[in-house]
């Protein structure tokens, strides 16, 4: 799975039909419906706001893709179909069109999302997508350079901490380094 790092936006002109094409990285259906609102606000009068998205969720990956007025399957299909043929996770893809006048056709529609989705993705920056793990250490203050230090060489970085009595670390972590790390900071529980 991959992960695009930031935003991108795209736009082309097809028979006079204005169509932009937007990437998010979103982590929840929250966030998506966030970015959602904050989009048809700022088209307000475009003709069609089209989306797809795919999130992984605790419970599974969360898949749906609207076609907004268009003929079904000619739209928002199209654009998922992309985003889960390139494996990408963790995103929201919009395309947003201005009608210039001239009908496109179920084919031309279909094209015409399919093509403004691949090139947001072509002109993303994707990374490996890591699955990480949160974990909670209670640590007396002489362990802190030893664990921070250990950390760091396991690609992980501190959330927050506590320093009240003992320091209290929440820590994220690379799945795959995880239990490594416990070997040598057993006390760490998962949250």
């Amino acid at each position: 799975m991959q992960i695009i790092k930031s935003p991108v936006a795209v736009e082309e002109n097809i028979k006079k039909s204005r169509f932009i094409g937007l990437l998010y990285p979103c982590s929840s259906e929250a966030e998506v419906q966030v970015y959602l609102t904050d989009l048809r606000a700022e088209h307000a009068s475009a003709n069609h706001i089209v989306f797809a998205y795919r999130i992984k969720t605790d419970k599974g990956t969360v898949c749906r893709f609207y076609d907004a007025g268009e003929p079904s399957g000619t739209a928002g299909k199209p654009v998922f179909k992309y985003i889960e043929g390139h494996d990408l996770i963790n995103i929201l893809c919009v395309v947003v069109r201005y009608f210039g006048g001239i009908k496109l056709g179920v084919g031309g529609l279909t094209r015409a999302y399919g093509k403004s989705a691949k090139l947001a993705i072509q002109a993303a920056e994707v990374v490996e997508y890591i699955e990480l793990t949160t974990l909670l250490f209670i640590l007396d203050y002489n362990q802190l350079p030893s664990f921070e230090y250990t950390l760091h060489k396991h690609y992980g970085k501190i959330i927050s901490k506590d320093f009240t009595g003992q320091v209290k670390f929440l820590v994220q972590l690379p799945e795959s380094q995880t239990d490594d790390f416990l070997q040598l900071y057993p006390g760490g529980v998962y949250q």
